[in-house]
């Protein structure tokens, strides 16, 4: 963080499940600020730790790019949908263009911070309230830096002041939360975590709105039980712990108990914020609907994995060498990463992401179900 604020100082009721609607037609949305995990990182962690290697990017990109994917992500394909540039992220300063939005996700983030580490077990320290916090400083010191430049150019790459208030901030968290309580408490026990993280996200957003945030586009959490990596691992499971498809039941259940209360907040928040206009974006059921349909949408099975080696002792994740079976082995990309779903068994491959953004920018899996298009400000002051 301290690498890019120099190079900025350098640079010159009762609440109810519908809000009001914006008004019709297509908005002009000059701007987005995201927040979240992996999920939606276009290279966060990378800056502030250690990049990710080839195989990554190599379908879009043609490099590795700081995300966690062949190609793009779905902020990626909802920046493209709303004409924007892709968004450079908050901590990586040497190619950032800050004029449509900035990104302030981390891979490894949470929504409350845990005590554990990003060397112990891959959990970012960038949780949703340091990345609002960097939101915070980001908009002083752009704002001041663009009312002070003497020059046009000396604003080229920075936010226009009012564009903070025009833009739409999407969310997508929470993932990483319910895979700690997994881990530190057992699955039965993790439900009982979930309304402090609900309480945390909450007060996030109340902060955003706080800042002149108006338009919030808040993913839910996906079905973390039908990650491939969870099904390799999961050998001779015991009778009635898988779903229909394959997925573990116990897992995706803790995982639609934390969107239950989610989007009970994100209700709860229209009456809060009567400026605000918040969009809860059903992703479980988004990406369960692509794994339930695999083949017959033009992918191969739902737990393929293209990029590494997992099993129930071993893992060798993408661009790394590794042991798998006493046999030394590089995981690299499978032959066409564009018919598989993962990527790396936790991460959706650019296929999978340009489908599942596809469908929820149309409005598709959305409360209310407006397309991100139609989503303009409904006041343009601050109360």
């Amino acid at each position: 963080m301290a690498a890019i604020i120099f190079l900025l100082s350098m640079a010159a009721g009762v609440a109810t499940s519908q809000p009001s609607p914006p008004p019709s037609g297509n908005c002009h949305i000059p701007a987005i600020y995201n927040f979240g995990d992996s999920n939606s990182d276009t290279g966060g962690i990378a800056a502030a730790f250690y990049p990710p290697g080839p195989p990554c990017g190599e379908t879009f990109f043609k490099r590795p790019v700081g995300r966690a994917s062949d190609g793009r992500l779905i902020i990626d394909f909802i920046a493209e949908k709303l004409g924007l540039l892709y968004l450079s992220a908050y901590l990586d300063s040497i190619k950032a263009n800050y004029t449509h939005g900035a990104n302030f996700a981390t891979g490894g983030a949470t929504i409350k911070r845990v005590n554990e580490s990003w060397f112990a077990n891959g959990v970012s320290p960038f949780s949703l309230d340091v990345q609002v916090e960097h939101f915070n400083q980001f908009k002083d010191r752009t704002t001041y830096l663009y009312n002070q430049a003497k020059e046009e150019s000396q604003r080229s790459n920075l936010p226009k002041p009012d564009d903070f208030m025009k833009a739409i901030y999407t969310i997508d968290i929470g993932q990483n939360d319910i895979a700690y309580a997994f881990r530190t408490l057992g699955v039965e026990a993790s439900r009982a975590a979930i309304p402090d993280i609900v309480n945390q996200f909450t007060s996030c957003v109340q902060q955003l709105y706080g800042k002149g945030a108006r338009v919030f586009w808040i993913h839910n959490t996906g079905p973390i039980g039908c990650l491939p990596v969870i099904y390799a691992k999961n050998l001779d499971p015991p009778p009635d712990s898988l779903d229909e498809v394959g997925c573990a039941k116990n897992q995706n259940a803790i995982a639609i108990e934390f969107n239950k209360q989610l989007r009970a907040k994100v209700i709860q928040l229209r009456s809060d914020l009567p400026k605000a206009i918040l969009i809860y974006v059903d992703i479980y059921a988004a990406k369960y609907e692509l794994i339930s349909n695999a083949k017959d949408l033009g992918f191969k099975q739902w737990f393929t994995i293209c990029c590494g080696y997992h099993d129930v002792d071993e893992d060798v994740y993408c661009g790394n060498r590794g042991k798998i079976n006493g046999s030394d082995v590089f995981a690299d990309s499978c032959k066409d990463p564009t018919k598989v779903i993962s990527w790396d068994g936790v991460h959706y491959s650019d296929a999978a992401n340009n489908w599942i953004a596809t469908k929820i920018t149309k409005g598709l899996f959305s409360d209310p179900s407006l397309s991100i298009t139609e989503l303009c400000p409904k006041h343009v002051s601050i109360m």
